[in-house]
């Protein structure tokens, strides 16, 4: 038995593994600790999602559906490997299984017995984490996504001193469950305990942000009456973000007086004045200004 981690602890474990770890929307105060208790935990436990798509599929995980409310689970695993976190704490992903397994799973036996009874709550105590998968045994489970179910596996059962017997899959805990299908949980384990032989891959390097690109200056003459486009809009935020906007609306992609005022103050602030400060950009002011891409 153990403490669980914090939200903080989990997330380092999981990228100490070498995981890719994002954290969705407030999942580190999201759970269902009022309908009860969370801990001691004992092991972790592997489901299918039955859908299909990151978004959409993390967003529900998260959410949940009128007859179960979220979190269902604590991380995502998509096909790419990317692990998203959406619950911290009791979630409804294990419901009620077999206590024999779970005695098994404390134990760390080196079998399973059969899942026949579901009198014992595990949502208590198990982490749970769901795969996109169909769950149908056609939708494939990409080399990337297991790997990241075994690396997944194998941070919690090292940052909690388990082996990898203190895994197993949904189908192993609650009768009538086929999750997570595609794959054996044996085969799953056996890679578990390899890794759990060696030292972990150590932190994933953060993806490189692309370099942040902006507008060229599209002439004077492209600031005039009638002139509606996306960069209006982008230029507009950042005079605003510059202090120099005059907006009670917007800013929007159609050129305006409003537009002009704005930038005017943006040149004054640059230090022009007279007609060098009639609103309408020029090329130095508007490289200065910085506007974003778009």
């Amino acid at each position: 038995m153990a403490t669980p981690l914090s939200a903080s602890r989990l997330v380092k474990a999981l990228r100490d593994e070498g995981l890719e770890v994002h954290e969705y929307r407030n999942w580190r105060s999201h759970n269902r600790n009022h309908k009860g208790s969370w801990g001691p935990v004992n092991g972790v436990m592997i489901h299918h999602t039955v859908t299909k798509g990151t978004s959409s599929s993390v967003e529900l995980c998260y959410e949940g559906h009128s007859s179960l409310p979220g979190p269902l689970c604590h991380g995502v695993i998509d096909k790419s490997g990317a692990v998203h976190l959406v619950g911290n704490g009791r979630a409804n992903h294990a419901g009620l299984g077999d206590g024999d397994v779970l005695r098994a799973v404390i134990n760390e036996s080196s079998s399973l017995p059969d899942d026949n009874e579901a009198d014992t709550d595990g949502n208590r105590r198990f982490y749970g984490f769901e795969c996109i998968n169909l769950g149908d045994g056609k939708d494939p489970w990409p080399d990337e996504q297991k790997l990241a179910i075994e690396k997944v596996s194998a941070a919690i059962c090292r940052a909690h001193g388990w082996n990898h017997r203190s895994v197993i899959g949904h189908l192993e805990w609650q009768p009538g469950k086929i999750d997570p299908r595609g794959f054996s949980m044996s085969t799953m384990r056996n890679r578990i305990a390899k890794r759990l032989g060696k030292k972990p891959d150590g932190p994933s390097e953060p993806a490189p942000k692309p370099p942040v690109t902006y507008e060229p200056f599209p002439g004077a003459d492209f600031f005039r009456e009638g002139r509606n486009s996306k960069v209006i809009t982008a230029m507009g935020k950042r005079l605003v973000a510059e202090g120099c906007g005059h907006y009670s609306v917007g800013p929007g992609p159609r050129w305006t007086d409003v537009d002009k005022k704005s930038y005017a103050a943006w040149q004054r602030k640059l230090g022009y004045s007279g007609k060098d400060a009639d609103g309408i950009p020029g090329n130095t002011s508007w490289k200065k200004l910085r506007v974003p891409n778009v």
